[in-house]
């Protein structure tokens, strides 16, 4: 993988304080001519599941030789394992959580290196803040061309991550909300491939009391005010309310039970 430069950055840092700042200077710092891309900072405090589909849904969208940084890392200053993964699309910089797992998966057979190299650290490492220390130098140096066999010691697999997969029945498809949305928007685990036998308006969506009947294919294609479910941007199966909150109006959240039927 040729690095072009890119870096993106999500963490559960937030805006408030100068954290996520102080990471890009010091990536800067090695490689000025690096292009930092904010996915997002407001993964919720701790939430690597979440961090981990986050990143998972973004990778795919970056061009060839992009470095992904992730740090969503409760056990900063354990004996969890800093890594590089090094993918035929990509490389992933992060802690061995299982934040970078699924994204490591959906980019191609993954190389996981632990990050050993003092000379490829900030020092002293900070017990609290890997993020500047460790993970930020390793994806800069990454991008100004250092080869990942430069970090460490090469390791046998990344730590897995458990995510919720949808069941599948003859005539119904039970899954769960794995995301809300900044507009409310009810984000399932019900992929297309577990809708694949059913006819789209045969389908029928129950989640928490309410039922929506048939599939629609945009936003728009509901009246206001009403709820909707369609095929989101994720490549699966979303539940909304036009021109409102879906969330809120459903009283649902992460992991909301939602039941798919249909012929």
């Amino acid at each position: 993988m040729q690095p072009n430069g890119i870096i993106t950055l999500l963490t559960d840092f937030g805006s408030r304080d100068a954290y996520v700042g102080i990471v890009k200077g010091v990536m800067l710092g090695i490689c000025p001519a690096a292009r930092l891309v904010d996915l997002t900072h407001e993964v919720p405090a701790q939430a690597v599941r979440l961090g981990a589909l986050l990143l998972r849904s973004a990778v795919g969208y970056f061009p060839d030789g992009t470095i992904h940084l992730a740090v969503v890392d409760p056990g900063v200053g354990s004996a969890r394992d800093p890594i590089v993964v090094t993918t035929p699309r990509a490389c992933l910089v992060g802690p061995d959580n299982g934040v970078l797992a699924p994204a490591a998966a959906a980019l191609g057979t993954p190389i996981v290196h632990r990050l050993t190299n003092e000379t490829l650290r900030r020092l002293p490492v900070s017990h609290t803040f890997h993020g500047r220390d460790i993970f930020a130098p390793a994806a800069a140096h990454l991008a100004a061309g250092t080869p990942p066999d430069a970090f460490g010691p090469r390791l046998s697999a990344l730590q897995p991550l458990a995510l919720p997969e949808p069941r599948v029945e003859p005539t119904a498809v039970h899954g769960e909300v794995i995301y809300v949305d900044h507009f409310g928007n009810l984000v399932t685990n019900i992929g297309t491939d577990a809708l694949g036998a059913f006819r789209p308006q045969s389908l029928s969506v129950r989640i928490a009391g309410t039922m929506i009947s048939a599939l629609v294919s945009s936003y728009a294609a509901a009246a206001p005010g009403a709820p909707l479910a369609l095929i989101g941007s994720w490549g699966t199966l979303e539940l909304a309310v036009r021109d409102g909150n879906a969330a809120t109006a459903l009283r649902a959240g992460i992991a909301t039970p939602v039941t798919v039927t249909g012929e």
